[in-house]
């Protein structure tokens, strides 16, 4: 009974939600991992991000800028954003990226950043009680923020003047199919990787049986029938968090035009090791005219 409690009650969040809080990002100056050390240094008159790596603060040289941004979502929290823009071209799109339920920007900032070199500009932020971004990561804040971010970056604010594509990663990707399927004309296209179809059938793959008590929320495999506008699904066959059969169901209620990649690898990783054929993907199916 108690894990028949725990599962249908709202302390159920921290199976999907775990967030690396920082206190200000202001004074934040080491992030230390399991892999490294990165330094980060904060330029707050040009809002420029400059990172660091090693115990000698060698600078890490991209060939794309990081610069740091403030916006309010609609339930008033303050939230922390970057625009990741290339050096050398101009952007032939803006990816507007939600990440995974764990960690924080400087944790899933690199999943979406190969996209960089394909002439993407990224902008990627923290959900409420995610970085430093104020309030509390439940549901319900994390899809008003998402609806906040596309609304930010479409007012201008120097982030987006030209396509604009929704990117959702893990948990980022159940987001991407409600909160694109319900604001088609502020978008061009959807990319969902290994994301759910609701919560349910994923408290059922993580805890079993005891899975069907939890509440099953807005459903991605729903949501995705009002879409019109392109959708690329990917999973990876080998995806253990996220059962390929998830993807496949939001694939299955989607409308055309439409695709499905299956690759191999970990969960939402996909650009690690196939970021050319899914940047040529997106600007196939949602770019090319």
């Amino acid at each position: 009974m108690i894990a028949v409690f725990v599962l249908s009650s709202c302390s159920f969040n921290s199976t999907f939600h775990k967030p690396n809080q920082i206190k200000s990002f202001e004074e934040l100056t080491r992030y230390d991992s399991v892999k490294d050390t990165t330094y980060i240094e904060y330029a707050k008159e040009s809002q420029e991000i400059i990172l660091y790596e090693g115990e000698y603060n060698k600078v890490i040289n991209r060939d794309y800028i990081i610069r740091n941004k403030f916006f309010v979502s609609s339930n008033g929290n303050k939230l922390n954003g970057w625009l990741l823009t290339p050096k050398k071209v101009k952007p032939i799109a803006t990816i507007l990226h939600l990440h995974g339920s764990a960690g924080n920007l400087l944790t899933q900032y690199e999943l979406i950043t190969p996209l960089i070199e394909y002439g993407y500009q990224i902008f990627t932020f923290d959900y409420s009680g995610y970085g430093c971004s104020e309030g509390e990561p439940t549901h319900e804040n994390l899809i008003q923020d998402g609806y906040s971010a596309l609304k930010y970056i479409n007012e201008g604010n120097g982030v987006h003047d030209g396509r604009l594509i929704l990117y959702g990663q893990s948990y980022g990707g159940y987001l991407a199919s409600i909160i694109g399927s319900n604001s088609q004309q502020e978008m061009d296209g959807i990319v969902i990787e290994g994301a759910f179809s609701s919560f349910r059938e994923e408290a059922k793959h993580k805890a079993g049986f005891f899975g069907n008590f939890v509440k099953i929320g807005i459903r991605a495999d729903r949501e995705i029938q009002k879409n019109q506008k392109p959708v690329l699904i990917i999973h990876s066959k080998e995806d253990k968090m996220v059962p390929i059969e998830l993807g496949r169901k939001i694939f299955s209620n989607a409308n055309h035009p439409k695709e499905f990649y299956e690759i191999d690898g970990s969960h939402s990783n996909g650009l690690q090791y196939y970021a050319q054929e899914i940047a040529d993907k997106i600007y196939q199916m949602i770019l090319k005219e």
